[in-house]
């Protein structure tokens, strides 16, 4: 069987499956439609969570950029576990006793005010809404390639499969798709590693065979692709940081706390029956999102050696790679390199007209690239394709490349099915139910939630066809948007019983609207090309060298800053509101307030 038929087989039946769960667990309430019924077991809840917090950022595109910045994409590994464990400890148990099923209706009571709760939507939106763009271009990135379409019929394609089981099951039917989707991620990411790493270091695990010396050799896998790297012109891989220490410092922060303020994650502590569940389904979502996140640095290392070893066949017999023969004629490449180069995700162009491919650091100062001949790097790698062309690159089977390309999509697409679900609650529950039409019945709310989705995706898929970056570069932007407004606001309505509505609302705005305004000044206002303004501000990455993907931690500390001062000049909180953030820190009479939404 072909590797196309191969392909369509299995991404046919893993949507099949989705969408059969999806009507098998459809919602017939809202509280099914929201939060799964409250009762779901600890351990399904914390595989779903996994697929749903693992996105396309962390499937497709984080290897390709620790890949690609090597050391200093670790940044992406300690923020977006560093946050988990802040969001498992800090805030999920919390939450679930205060009894609020979403991050809203959680400021409108805590803050007492139905302004927070709006201001609030509008954050939750910011941040669902940039982040659901990642998942969409990850979406287009593996059907374009895997099911022989364009990039922008693979993300309608997406779109349809989630409007599928989103819609219509709800937090219910999405929470047992998402297990099913764990599963398929899952696999798909671990057998490919371990066959790499049985072919270049002989240790099936590929977290060992990281560190391990490759076969033949007394060299360590990491010590070549530092001497490769380098050879080549590219910074030595296990040292770089990214941009500076301080901006790869900042860029770690934004993340974590990002991380604890995403509302579609937050919003799965809701769906076990007590606080006990949900601590519980914290730690089991840790396990099986180590799975994934300790293989991804093994993952990059060996995609960027088979790569570079494809390329410049002589590294790995120490031969000289500068020589005229050394690298590999363009009309010898291999079939992977022409099945990508139809996706315009991978090109080619012959800059020296000697018909081979030098692939290097182009911008390297080195006069011994000069002299040799080469005239700039000739092949442009999009990162987020280094995950998915890896079992083509090291000669995989064809089952195990079709593996990977339902994963890829199962991530993507598990995702984006939570952050719609956030987007549909926020809008239909906390804006129309609790601002405008409060006198909804329970059938209209929840058909008024289904077509906010519906709405949402189309939304998701515009936006994803337009996309400001590559898929972990526009998701980092969406965690610097919760880090900078959801995040501070839930800490503080959590920790500090003086905080009052007025200190909230200002540090929201105030957090979310100077984050807002640095990624736009980069980016374009709300991403639509030629609108950037970065040059007349001071060009890019102005502030202390720190770029706009990292800036949520800046704005979360102006969120803080602003909250607490005007705090300090406006009324203080009222008495009970107190009492009842000091009840919720207390570790009993939990089941009081369980199930009360």
């Amino acid at each position: 069987m072909s590797l196309q038929a191969i392909t369509y087989l299995f991404v046919g039946l893993s949507f099949a499956l989705y969408i059969g769960i999806a009507i098998w667990a459809r919602a017939g309430s809202t509280k099914e439609f929201y939060a799964a019924g409250g009762n779901v077991h600890p351990v399904l809840n914390g595989m779903a969570t996994g697929a749903d917090w693992m996105s396309a950022a962390s499937f497709i595109s984080m290897a390709g950029l620790i890949a690609a910045m090597g050391y200093g994409g670790a940044l992406f590994l300690m923020g977006w576990t560093g946050g988990y464990v802040l969001l498992a400890m800090l805030l999920a148990p919390y939450l679930r006793k205060f009894g609020k099923f979403t991050v809203p209706q959680f400021f409108g009571t805590r803050y007492y005010s139905k302004g927070a709760s709006t201001v609030g939507v509008f954050c939750l939106l910011a941040a669902s809404l940039t982040y659901i763009i990642g998942q969409m271009t990850g979406v287009g990135v593996a059907f374009s390639r895997f099911l022989g379409v364009s990039n922008s019929t693979g993300i309608y394609l997406g779109m349809a499969i989630v409007f599928c089981y989103a819609v219509f099951g709800g937090m219910k039917g999405i929470t047992y798709t998402q297990c099913a989707q764990y599963c398929v991620l899952i696999l798909a990411y671990t057998v490919p590693a371990v066959f790499i790493s049985l072919h270049l270091t002989g240790n099936p695990i590929p977290q060992l065979g990281l560190g391990s010396d490759m076969i033949g050799t007394s060299v360590s896998l990491l010590d070549k692709l530092d001497l490769i790297s380098q050879d080549l012109g590219f910074a030595q891989y296990t040292t770089s940081y990214r941009l500076s220490m301080l901006n790869t410092f900042v860029y770690t922060v934004s993340l974590m706390i990002g991380t604890a303020g995403l509302p579609h994650v937050i919003m799965r502590f809701f769906t076990v029956p007590t606080v006990k569940d949900a601590r519980s389904s914290a730690g089991w979502a840790l396990v099986f999102i180590a799975i994934l996140y300790t293989t991804a640095p093994a993952v990059a290392a060996m995609a960027k050696m088979n790569l570079i070893t494809t390329i410049h066949p002589t590294v790995m017999s120490n031969g000289d790679i500068l020589a005229p023969d050394a690298q590999i004629k363009y009309s010898e490449r291999p079939d992977w390199m022409k099945r990508w180069e139809v996706t315009g995700l991978l090109k080619f162009e012959d800059k020296n007209g000697d018909g081979r491919i030098q692939y290097y650091n182009g911008k390297s100062k080195d006069p011994k690239f000069a002299a040799a001949g080469w005239k700039g790097n000739e092949l442009s790698v999009n990162r987020d394709i280094m995950v998915l062309a890896n079992p083509e690159i090291a000669l995989l089977p064809n089952w195990v490349i079709a593996l990977v390309a339902a994963g890829g999509l199962a991530a993507a697409l598990s995702t984006a099915a939570g952050l719609l679900l956030a987007i549909s609650s926020a809008i239909s529950h906390d804006l129309l139910k609790e601002k405008f039409m409060p006198n909804l019945t329970e059938t209209q709310e929840l058909n008024a939630g289904k077509l906010s989705m519906a709405g949402a995706i189309v939304v998701a898929g515009y936006l994803g066809l337009n996309p400001p970056g590559f898929a972990a570069g526009t998701v980092a932007i969406a965690f610097g948007l919760a880090a900078s407004s959801i995040f501070p606001a839930l800490m503080m309505g959590i920790f500090s019983k003086t905080m009052n509505k007025q200190g909230a609302i200002a540090g929201m705005l105030a957090g979310i609207g100077v984050t807002m305004f640095y990624v736009f000044a980069h980016k374009g206002i709300f991403f639509l090309k030629g609108t950037a303004f970065v040059d007349a501000i001071g060009g890019p990455n102005f502030f202390f060298g720190i770029e706009p993907n990292a800036f949520g931690a800046i704005g979360a500390i102006v969120n803080f800053a602003v909250a607490f001062a005007v705090k300090n000049v406006t009324e203080p909180v009222p008495a009970h509101i107190a009492k009842m953030v000091e009840d919720v820190r207390i570790p009993k009479g939990s089941s009081a307030v369980d199930g009360a939404h």
